[in-house]
């Protein structure tokens, strides 16, 4: 039998998909360089050759600038300038000096640094405790004794008529106050009558209207405790006064009624609330508690509660307890 000399059957070229990954080449990808090392393309590369010994670098002679432009390299995934790896190299490295553009900018871009602000003032220290845990003693402010009665200033001038009342009552004027605008004559309690018949009747003054007459309380005052005060108008001339008494508790002081009739009902007000001792008025009884009620209640001594148990909200509950006394009298 001799040598079987029949050929294997030829098979079709396949195309390179057709081809496992592993013998299919693969294509460039866009953009890359074709390597040099890839399977058809050995025909125009050149041979390897031996490879060359070169000389070993020369050291430089200006070590700082091999060092700086060391410095300067930056990495290609950070940005950032890449240190040296040698500490003694890192510590050698200069400070990077500023480029024309930036030597060539003002210094007077900088901002000013902002002045220092001075520090507060230190708070003082409380005070500390006495030993023994005792509370310091605080002396209480003494109670104000009345109005400070302002004297006029040098550049005002006392009207007319009461430089002619200086002239006509010898003594009627004691002292002279000027506030806010209005006048005020201070007068002795033993002057008021001529004084009051003084300003009615002269015709500089004409003060024909009693508007008004109160009284203020001032126990510590020890010349006289209570401030009468009143209030003097004149229609003829439209001008005011005020003319003010300094009385104790109990001193007598006469009444005003014979000169203005106003003073009437304002003199019984005044004895109600504050027990001023008016003589020769007309009628004087209270006008605005019962006849029998205990004290005055505008006084700054009266109790805040009443007089002890006679205090009561309901008027009925008074008129109640004044039918009881009444009927024990009567029985």
């Amino acid at each position: 039998m001799g040598v079987d000399d029949r050929k294997p059957p030829e098979t079709p070229p396949t195309a390179a998909a057709d081809k496992p990954s592993s013998q299919a080449p693969a294509e460039p990808l866009k953009g890359e360089v074709s390597r040099t090392d890839a399977p058809g393309a050995g025909a125009s590369a050149a041979p390897p050759g031996a490879p060359r010994t070169e000389p070993p670098a020369p050291k430089p002679a200006n070590i700082e600038a091999a060092v700086t432009a060391t410095v300067s390299e930056t990495s290609s995934a950070t940005g950032q300038p890449t240190a040296p790896a040698d500490p003694a190299v890192r510590a050698a490295v200069p400070a990077p000096k500023a480029s024309g553009a930036e030597a060539a900018a003002p210094t007077a871009a900088a901002k000013p640094a902002s002045p220092a602000k001075p520090a507060p003032p230190a708070k003082p220290a409380p005070p500390k405790p006495p030993a023994g845990g005792a509370e310091a003693h605080v002396p209480k402010a003494a109670p104000p004794t009345g109005p400070p009665d302002p004297p006029p200033p040098a550049d005002k001038t006392p009207p007319a008529f009461i430089t002619t009342l200086q002239t006509a009552v010898p003594g009627g004027v004691a002292a002279l106050s000027f506030w806010v605008g209005d006048w005020t004559i201070i007068v002795p309690v033993a002057q008021l009558l001529d004084v009051a018949r003084r300003l009615r009747d002269a015709p500089d003054a004409a003060f024909d209207y009693l508007s008004d007459l109160t009284a203020t309380d001032w126990p510590p005052r020890t010349e006289g405790r209570f401030d009468v005060l009143y209030m003097l108008y004149s229609t003829r001339h439209r001008h005011r006064v005020r003319l003010k008494v300094k009385v104790a508790e109990h001193q007598p002081i006469p009444s005003v009624t014979g000169v203005w009739a106003a003073a009437n009902w304002l003199e019984r007000e005044v004895y109600d609330m504050f027990g001023v001792n008016f003589t020769g008025h007309p009628d004087r009884r209270r006008i605005l508690m019962p006849e029998d009620w205990q004290g005055f209640p505008e006084r700054k001594d009266y109790p805040l509660e009443g007089p002890g148990e006679l205090l009561m909200e309901n008027p009925l509950d008074w008129l109640k307890l004044r039918q009881a006394r009444e009927e024990a009298e009567i029985e």
